[in-house]
């Protein structure tokens, strides 16, 4: 199969079994999922999120059999087909920007993986054993896409939207049991679907959310259309007219199938700190490396240079002055100037300042400046560096190699807790109490008997030890 990376890849992710992934990576996938939940949480009220979910209720996704269906939406705890309750959920955990991501592969994962994961789950009554190997399936998958597909995949289309198309049929098939040659089937019915263009930052336009709300759907979908015996294309990744011929210029088939079974991207997934693009992170960390170890108040910066790889200035350099508090978050000066202004830049943070007068005219003293450093380093790592200059007329340089939320610095799970009961009460999706005891199911989920509702009680029964 070394030939065919398409079907070694789909073989891997069809043939993943829990007792197979180290418990390492199980506890990491059980942080990542719990992560995941603070920021699907988070949706609950966005207007994008709100559109798309009347969409999903006014197709057909609010009745089935009158009970509304076996799979929860978080955002109102609604019940629905797996289909919606995936397209809503993977739509509602995109709208934050605290959703994790795979450096190497600029991919968000969780955001069309656990959507999946937890819908089928719940509509099959799986365990949590089964569930965890599938959203590993889901990553490893996503990961090695989006490593293959290069960095000229990504100047133009949006990582999570192609590659998690794919993403998450390898989820959706693993949790339904394909054989290898079904999930080869429900790839090529999946990269066929795959899309998202980066043109919507221009306009602050809604289509992120839309790009995970499909593809986690449609990744769903292809995965039960393989079931039922649809035939995709065999070779839709690496193939003469497949998603690497016509989205890259630089792709590498040999990330597809890198040491499989033994090095588990999973574990290499990074959380994030602030609720803004990850390509503001390293320069935002630097930045507060710099105000803390000098003492400065935003009043003492006279100007701040973010040294940055290609891929920060062709994401970041589309929004000049943002309209909304999505498109701030992609506006490196506006990051830079709640960072300093607040020491974080979160949900809160945007949605009460990101247009402040203040908070403008520190946007105006940052620039982007291209480094080959930090270039050269991406996207593996992501290194942070800003020069700071002084009203005063001092310099200051600062740098940060691992920003907070990589491997190397990764959340606790206390950080993580404290993070979903922060974005759970910002969106209003679950009182201190319930997301409490949310927090106490989420924990757990490696060990349920079956997969049950994520607010619920009934979903403690435990497989024995």
């Amino acid at each position: 199969m070394t030939d065919h990376p398409s079907l070694t890849l789909a073989t891997f992710a069809a043939q993943l079994d829990f007792v197979s992934i180290p418990q390492a990576v199980v506890e990491r996938t059980v942080n990542l999922y719990v992560d995941w939940l603070g920021s699907a949480l988070a949706g609950k009220g966005a207007r994008p999120v709100e559109t798309i979910a009347r969409f999903a209720r006014q197709a057909g996704g609010g009745a089935v059999n009158g009970n509304g269906g076996p799979s929860e939406v978080l955002i109102d705890r609604s019940r629905t087909t797996p289909y919606f309750a995936a397209m809503i959920n993977g739509a509602a955990s995109h709208f934050a920007e605290q959703d994790d991501v795979h450096n190497g592969s600029v991919f968000h994962p969780a955001t069309v993986v656990f959507p999946v994961a937890l819908a089928l789950a719940q509509a099959n009554r799986a365990s949590g054993r089964d569930f965890i190997a599938a959203a590993v399936a889901g990553y490893e998958v996503g990961i090695r896409i989006g490593e293959f597909l290069g960095r000229s995949h990504y100047k133009v289309f949006h990582t999570t939207g192609t590659a998690g198309t794919v993403a998450a049929a390898a989820t959706a098939g693993r949790m339904l049991g394909l054989s290898p040659a079904q999930m080869l089937d429900a790839f090529g019915s999946a990269g066929t679907q795959a899309s998202g263009l980066w043109e919507f930052l221009r306009d602050a336009a809604d289509s992120k959310q839309l790009h995970t709300a499909m593809a986690a759907a449609n990744g769903l979908m292809a995965a039960q259309l393989a079931a039922d015996g649809f035939k995709g294309a065999t070779h839709i990744l690496e193939g003469a007219q497949g998603m690497a011929a016509g989205m890259s210029s630089d792709a590498d088939p040999a990330r597809l199938v890198d040491r499989l079974g033994t090095r588990w991207a999973t574990a290499e997934t990074s959380f994030k700190y602030h609720a803004a693009c990850r390509h503001t992170h390293p320069a935002a960390d630097a930045l507060l490396a710099v105000v803390h170890e000098h003492k400065l108040a935003p009043r003492d910066i006279a100007k701040v240079v973010a040294h940055v790889h290609q891929g920060a200035i062709d994401v970041l350099g589309a929004v000049v002055t943002p309209r909304t508090v999505h498109q701030a978050k992609f506006n490196m000066g506006t990051v830079l100037g709640l960072v300093a202004y607040h020491g974080y830049a979160g949900v809160t943070e945007f949605e009460q300042g990101f247009d402040a007068d203040s908070i403008a005219a520190f946007r105006d003293k940052v620039e982007m400046a291209f480094d080959a450093e930090v270039d050269a380093a991406y996207p593996a790592r992501w290194i942070g560096k800003v020069t700071v200059t002084t009203t005063d007329g001092r310099t200051f340089k600062g740098r940060v190699d691992e920003p907070k939320g990589d491997p190397g610095n990764t959340l606790s799970r206390d950080e993580i807790a404290t993070k979903l009961h922060r974005l759970a009460a910002f969106s209003g999706a679950a009182t201190e109490g319930e997301a409490a005891a949310l927090l106490g199911n989420a924990w757990k989920i490696a060990g349920q008997a079956r997969v049950e509702s994520v607010f619920g009680t009934e979903a403690n029964a435990t497989v024995a030890a």
